[in-house]
């Protein structure tokens, strides 16, 4: 056994690709490994990633395969001979095989007896494997964006290919890729090392080697040296601290290959900026800068900004430094300022006008039209919650929807994309439109992510509802669905969101996925794919936000799929009563019911209204369970209404005595056809009354 270490060093990366890049790597190597039979299933590996490599290290791996061995079945036995003579069938399969005619056996299968023959396939070198498969692995890694980079070459990648190294213990593996073969040779910090080459060893020498040459390749041990050195930085200024942003020490990590306390920059501006909304500045410094925001103890921003390096820097150094960034940063919190006293010359009111000059999209129209759809479905969406008890400013939400979209007309969202919805909400709270509204056209987007907040108000959510499903339905109705992992028009996020604000919302938005799918389009065909789109969205959402487990979500989905907070209950419910011996019992039996009946409908049995036949028919533990499930159905029906899944769920385990007793006495499929009916009628009655919370016979139980 020895360790195997792949790296690939690049041109620079981007930094929103590496983290998957990394991961995919480690995935598909470790892949390899285990399908060639090197490594066991559920090796120890380890990957590693900067701006310039990716790499994976995994630990004993086989240095040959085993031989495998391999049962080949071949023509039947009818065919292979003749008069007791083989046939060019069995010499034919005795060659594929490689062996001599006579070699070949006889085996029984359940169509009857054929030629077979075993094979042994001889191991391969772990090299010979690895040299001839990794490429493979490598060309099929997904980037956003591939690149040529060699004239007349076929390889693409996400950049050009520096240099490689493949070693399985002491030994080089000859992978070749993008026109380098690999090596034992990496390299280090560009800056701070230079570009003298680093020989390894052995791969368990490789973190300590690049730590030697300014190289951090754990990026979880980056962040952390990072995150010291924020706050180290941050304590510089009396009572401040950095402002929390994951997102951003994520992309700082992978823009970075070293961090140490010489490699964070504490600057400052002038507090008259202050004046301008914290959303502003805060996304100047974040996305255009990539600087982290300083808050005061009181958790407002403060002038002061924290800048990170991919090196390290002298006192005099990082005075030039932090000198240039300020600099930089002055003017462009002097261009927001400009654009947000120049855009206050003309309120949102006036720029409505405006956005038919504002393409949303060339089959649809401009955002002008799309503005009159929203506000029509958001209209009719407000109508339907307000029916149902929720209070909400109507005349709002139509001023809101009205609005929304005119900030794109506005220098400062064409200056800082990123501010689209939150300027608009900055600007109508400025220009005196109502709190209602304003908040809402500021939420109008929300969520962009699963991680994402959703809106605030009732208001909020409905806008944001009636704006991402009529974008939905649109694009939709144009045929241009997400199709594998192309999504153009960011459709699967917008679903998420939908999903997202109507299972999270603090003030329940009491709105069905076909009700939102229905009244975004008035094409059936159209409707019935929006609303399967929407439930594909919130089984994503059920296993990926909430961590259901893929049974649990098929289950309760099977149950009904339509009102997002009910599906959710449901799924929680199952998952919390699951590890129940008796709920486990219960549902294994519910599996075991619904295939009997579906044989039952196979064969023609028809079942009638009740379980009660003729007098003295009823086995007592048919009678036993009529009695319990009847009772039951009853109990679980109210509890169910009040959405008390999991005391229902309770009192439906309880119903295993009688179930058990039921099965291990009762022949279902008697032969006398009234009483077959009655207990088919049991069954059906239990599976019907008892799967309106969840499909019990999709849980994966024990054997």
């Amino acid at each position: 056994m020895a360790d195997f270490l792949f790296e690939i060093g690049l041109e620079e990366v981007p930094a929103r690709m590496i983290a998957g890049a990394q991961a995919e790597l480690e995935r598909r190597v470790t892949g390899l490994l285990e399908r060639e039979r090197l490594v066991a299933a559920g090796a120890e590996a380890k990957s590693f990633s900067t701006p310039r490599r990716l790499a994976v290290l995994v630990e004993s791996v086989a240095e040959r395969q085993d031989d495998a061995s391999e049962e080949l079945t071949g023509p039947s036995v009818k065919v292979a001979y003749k008069d007791g003579a083989p046939t060019p069938a069995a010499l034919a399969f005795a060659k594929k095989a490689g062996v001599a005619v006579e070699e070949l056996k006889t085996v029984s299968t359940a169509k009857g007896e054929y030629l077979a023959a075993t094979v042994v396939k001889p191991g391969r070198s772990a090299a010979e494997v690895i040299a001839e498969e990794l490429p493979k692995e490598l060309a099929g890694i997904y980037w956003a964006k591939n690149m040529y980079w060699r004239a007349g070459k076929p390889e693409r990648f996400v950049r050009p290919v520096r240099w490689m190294i493949a070693l399985l213990g002491d030994q080089v593996v000859p992978v070749e890729f993008g026109g380098r073969t690999a090596g034992k040779v990496t390299f280090g910090h560009r800056v701070l090392f230079g570009e003298a080459a680093v020989a390894l060893e052995a791969p368990a020498k490789y973190e300590e080697a690049l730590l030697t040459a300014y190289v951090i390749v754990d990026v979880e041990a980056r962040r952390q040296k990072i995150r010291k050195a924020l706050d180290r930085m941050t304590r510089t200024a009396e009572g401040a601290r950095w402002r929390e942003d994951h997102d951003l020490i994520d992309t700082l990590t992978h823009l970075t290959e070293w961090a140490s306390d010489q490699s964070v920059i504490l600057g400052g501006f002038e507090p008259e900026y202050l004046a301008l909304p914290e959303e502003v500045l805060v996304t100047v410094m974040r996305d255009h800068q990539k600087y982290l925001a300083v808050e005061d103890k009181d958790g407002k921003l403060a002038p002061h900004f924290l800048a990170v390096l991919n090196t390290e820097a002298s006192e005099a150094e990082q005075k030039i430094i932090r000198h240039g960034n300020e600099r930089v940063l002055r003017a462009r919190f002097n261009d927001a300022r400009f654009f947000w006293e120049f855009d206050q010359r003309h309120p949102l009111a006036e720029r409505v006008k405006l956005l038919e000059n504002v393409t949303f999209q060339k089959d649809l129209g401009s955002y002008a039209v799309k503005t009159g759809n929203v506000r029509r479905l958001a209209a009719g969406l407000a109508e339907l919650v307000t029916k149902r008890g929720v209070v909400l400013d109507a005349a709002a939400l139509d001023e809101a929807a009205k609005l929304a979209k005119t900030d794109l007309t506005t220098e400062l969202v064409k200056e800082f994309t990123e501010l689209q919805g939150v300027v608009g909400g900055l600007y109508a709270r400025a220009q005196g439109v109502s709190a209602a509204a304003s908040a809402a056209i500021y939420d109008q987007y929300r969520p962009v992510s699963m991680e994402d907040a959703v809106p605030r108000t009732v208001e909020g959510a409905l806008l944001a509802i009636a704006d991402k499903a009529d974008t939905i339905a649109g694009m939709f109705g144009l045929g241009m669905e997400p199709t594998g992992s192309k999504d153009p028009f960011a459709l699967r996020r917008a679903a998420n969101g939908i999903v997202k604000i109507l299972a999270e919302s603090a003030v329940a938005v009491p709105l069905s996925l076909s009700e939102i799918a229905g009244r975004a389009t008035e094409n059936e065909a159209v409707e019935a794919k929006v609303r399967a789109f929407l439930v594909e969205r919130l089984e994503f959402y059920l296993r990926e936000a909430r961590g259901q487990a893929y049974d649990v979500v098929k289950a309760g989905m099977a149950a009904g799929s339509d009102d997002v907070r009910d599906a959710v209950a449901r799924a929680e419910a199952v998952t919390a009563v699951r590890s129940s011996a008796d709920f486990e019992a219960v549902s294994a039996a519910f599996k075991r019911m619904k295939n009997i009946l579906a044989q039952a409908a196979q064969a023609k049995d028809e079942l009638v209204g009740g379980a009660a036949v003729r007098q003295g028919s009823v086995h007592p533990a048919q009678g036993a369970l009529t009695t319990a499930s009847l009772t039951l159905l009853e109990q679980v029906k109210e509890m169910s209404g009040r959405r008390e899944y999991v005391p229902a769920l309770e009192a439906i385990a309880t119903l295993r005595p009688q179930v058990d007793a039921f099965f291990e006495q009762v022949m279902v499929m008697d032969p006398d056809a009234e009483i077959r009916r009655g207990r088919l009628s049991l069954l059906a009655t239990i599976v019907k009354g008892f799967s309106e919370i969840a499909d019990f016979s999709e849980i994966v139980t024990a054997g």
